[in-house]
C-alpha cells in the first residue's frame, strides 16, 4: 500500500471513530435527559414517604416546597414546614448522630408546642443483630421518643439509663443508642432556639 493511500485510509479511520463518539455523546445525554424528570420525581416520592413517617397527621400545603434553611451546630439545616390553613403545625428536619461504625442520619418532626412527633433512622452502619435496634424494623425502641420535648424528661435525664437517662440502652452496642439520644436532644434544641423562625412568625424568614 502506498504511503498516501494509507495516510487517506487512517484519516478516514479517525473521523469514523471520532464520529462514532460525538454519536455515543449525545445519545447519552438524550437518554440522560430524559429520564432525568422520572429520577427526580422517584426522589421527591422518597423524601415525602421519608417525611410522612415522622409527620402524622394531614397538612395542605406542599412540603418540600416550603422550606426554610437554618444554621445549625453542624452546618446548615434544611427543615420542612407543614401547614394547616396557613399556620406552621409541625416541622422536619435531619439531625446527624456519631455512632461505633460511623455517622447516624435521622429525620425527626417536631409540633408547634416542640414535641416529637417521630424519629426515623434513614442511614447508619452500625453492627447488625446489635447498633440496629435503632431500626423501626427491628424494635420499637425509636419510637421511645414519641411525645418527649425539652423538659420531658428534664434536661439531666436526655441519657440512656447507663448514663443515668430514661433510654434504654443495648446490650453491647451503648454508643449506637448513646449517639440518636444526644442528637434528637440537639434536634430539639435546634428547634427551642429557632421556634419563631421554624414556625414563621413575626420576626422570623419566609
Amino acid at each position: 500500500m502506498k504511503l498516501e493511500e494509507l495516510r487517506t485510509k487512517l484519516g478516514y479511520q479517525g473521523l469514523l471513530l471520532g464520529g462514532a463518539a460525538l454519536l455515543t455523546s449525545v445519545l447519552l445525554s438524550f437518554f440522560s435527559q430524559a429520564t432525568e424528570a422520572d429520577i427526580k420525581a422517584a426522589e421527591a416520592a422518597d423524601l415525602k414517604q421519608s417525611l410522612s413517617q415522622v409527620l402524622p397527621g394531614e397538612y395542605d400545603n406542599d412540603l418540600l416546597k416550603d422550606t426554610v434553611t437554618l444554621p445549625g451546630s453542624q452546618g446548615e439545616v434544611l427543615v420542612y414546614r407543614a401547614r394547616r390553613a396557613g399556620k406552621v403545625e409541625a416541622v422536619v428536619y435531619r439531625v446527624t448522630g456519631h455512632g461505633y461504625a460511623g455517622n447516624i442520619l435521622c429525620v425527626m418532626g417536631v409540633s408547634r408546642e416542640g414535641k416529637i412527633l417521630g424519629v426515623r433512622v434513614i442511614s447508619h452502619k452500625e453492627t447488625p443483630g446489635l447498633g440496629d435496634k435503632i431500626e423501626p424494623a427491628k424494635a420499637d425502641w425509636i419510637h421511645s421518643f414519641e411525645g418527649k420535648y425539652l423538659g420531658d424528661p428534664p434536661a439531666d435525664k436526655w441519657a440512656v439509663k447507663k448514663d443515668g437517662g430514661i433510654f434504654d440502652q443495648f446490650a453491647g452496642a451503648t454508643i449506637t443508642p448513646r449517639a440518636v439520644v444526644k442528637a434528637v436532644k440537639g434536634g430539639l434544641e435546634f428547634f427551642d432556639g429557632n421556634k419563631a423562625k421554624l414556625l414563621d412568625e413575626a420576626g422570623g424568614v419566609k
